[in-house]
């Protein structure tokens, strides 16, 4: 007999068809239509069987372009089945750093849909199908690729299922391998902290070429649940689909929450919780939650942990704003300076350890792991209790005219100043003092009434010295602070709505 430990033997599809075939599997909320799992488990086999007329070897690579639709879970699981590492590419990128990441990940195959065709045949040095044409991935789980079966591929727990890019907000993207072992620790972790009924339905509305997106998929066909996907976000539309389709649970980045609630939205009594990651949970929007009954649970995690690190139940969340409460069973979170573990409180880099942890970059790049685990790059600290606190980039800290600003503090005091909607503070290159703050504001302010009110909430050195007014931040398709992109917009040469002195 083999080892339980060793489990899963198969993709999770197979495991799930034979415990509870006509349970709910995903619903298609664009088309209204319903999977069983019978029907997932049918179309699953059918792709998973044309993946290997078109594929040779045992260990080959798919990569993918799609946006988010049902097509992308059967993908993942077809993938697992035939024994294939599943390599999503992202959607919003250009041709040039398509085929970068395409030649990093080396596929074999490349799956698109219609209108990402063009992209893909730019983009890729491999053969390329469509969703729409070639595997005619059909709704209710119907395939008109049908011509043969494939015996499932037996899983080990180290072999890589996934590659997926890093957002690149302070670098450029890394592929993060991510293992079966790392995928279903995720969701047996995800479900100790959230817990499971039988009813749970989980809303997709995020990009499934991110963990965010992916993960529901996962952790439902483990669970027994249900995925309901919607192909985009929209605030009105998607708490149509929340109410109608009676989701327990959904996973939103800041902005989308904000709309949703800017919206009028009022969640129903079916909704459990909140998974909001992606980002920093301000204050302001975890009261907003409070007021209006939103079971949120502000989250901390990242690609190469396959997802949480720590998540904050609604009790924690709203007795204790900013926290992204405590570590997920199984993760070991230490906070590290100067190389030993810190003391509750105080601050250092946040270092992870545990099952869901990658086991390396495409590139084999180590340096991030070391005596600890992973290194996030993250600065923060724990308190007496367990409860991590995350207060930003350790290559976020500016050092400015020898002294040490933390970009999380400025960017909090700044959010404090009424008619501030958001803000993100960088350092910049500066001749006199090295590096400068310097702060993109958001909001209906003037950077006078910005920096008036940062010289009496901040340190005279932490005030910004360059501060610029726009519409919005800019931001990854995953919802955080494109930094880089911060950075750019603030050096950039044209001063129309931007103050700077000092």
């Amino acid at each position: 007999m083999r080892d339980p430990l060793d489990w899963p033997t198969a993709d999770l599809v197979t495991h799930r068809v034979d415990a509870t075939p006509e349970r709910t599997a995903m619903v298609d909320a664009d088309a209204d239509e319903t999977w069983t799992y019978r029907n997932l488990d049918r179309a699953v086999d059918a792709v998973a069987a044309a993946l290997d007329r078109r594929i040779d070897g045992s260990n080959p690579t798919v990569a993918t372009l799609l946006p988010t639709r049902p097509a992308v879970g059967v993908l993942l699981f077809a993938a697992m089945r035939r024994g294939a590492t599943l390599a999503p590419l992202n959607v919003e990128l250009d041709a040039g750093a398509l085929r970068a990441q395409s030649a990093a990940v080396g596929p074999d195959l490349l799956v698109c849909e219609a209108s990402t065709r063009s992209l893909a045949e730019e983009a890729a040095a491999c053969p390329v199908i469509s969703v729409d044409d070639e595997l005619s991935v059909g709704s209710g789980g119907e395939s008109a690729d049908r011509e043969s079966v494939v015996t499932p591929a037996e899983l080990t727990r180290d072999r890589t299922q996934l590659v997926l890019f890093t957002s690149g907000t302070t670098s450029d993207p890394k592929g993060v391998r991510l293992t079966v072992e790392n995928l279903v620790a995720s969701a047996v972790a995800s479900a100790f902290r959230l817990g499971v009924t039988p009813r749970d339905r989980w809303l997709v509305c995020l990009p499934t070429y991110h963990m965010g997106g992916l993960a529901p998929f996962v952790r439902s066909a483990l669970y027994g649940a249900a995925v309901v996907v919607q192909r985009s976000f929209d605030a009105e539309s998607t708490q149509q689909v929340l109410a109608d389709h009676g989701v327990t649970g959904v996973s939103l980045v800041p902005t989308m929450l904000s709309r949703l609630l800017d919206a009028g939205w009022e969640p129903a009594d079916a909704l459990r919780f909140v998974l909001l990651g992606g980002g920093p949970a301000g204050e302001e929007l975890v009261e907003r939650c409070r007021e209006r009954g939103v079971p949120v649970c502000p989250t901390y995690g990242m690609t190469e942990t396959a997802s949480q690190i720590a998540t904050a139940r609604p009790e924690t969340a709203f007795e204790h704003r900013g926290t992204v409460g405590q570590p997920l069973v199984f993760t070991d979170v230490t906070v590290v300076s100067d190389g030993e573990p810190c003391d509750p409180g105080e601050r250092g880099e946040i270092v992870v350890d545990g099952p869901t942890v990658t086991p390396g970059y495409l590139d084999g790049d180590g340096a991030a792991f070391g005596e600890f685990g992973f290194r996030t790059g993250d600065f923060g600290y724990r308190d007496a209790d367990g409860r991590l606190w995350i207060a930003g980039r350790v290559d976020d800290r500016i050092v400015t005219g020898g002294e040490n600003v933390d970009a999380s503090t400025v960017v909090d005091a700044i959010r404090a100043l009424r008619d501030v909607e958001d803000a993100a503070v960088v350092g910049l290159p500066d001749e006199e003092w090295g590096q400068r703050v310097a702060a993109l504001v958001v909001g209906d302010v003037t950077p006078e009434a910005v920096r008036a009110h940062c010289a009496d909430a901040v340190a005279s050195y932490e005030v910004p010295k360059t501060i610029r007014v726009a519409d919005a931040l800019p931001r990854t398709p995953s919802g955080t602070v494109d930094r880089e992109a911060v950075r750019s917009r603030l050096s950039a040469g044209d001063d129309s709505d931007a103050d700077r002195s000092g």
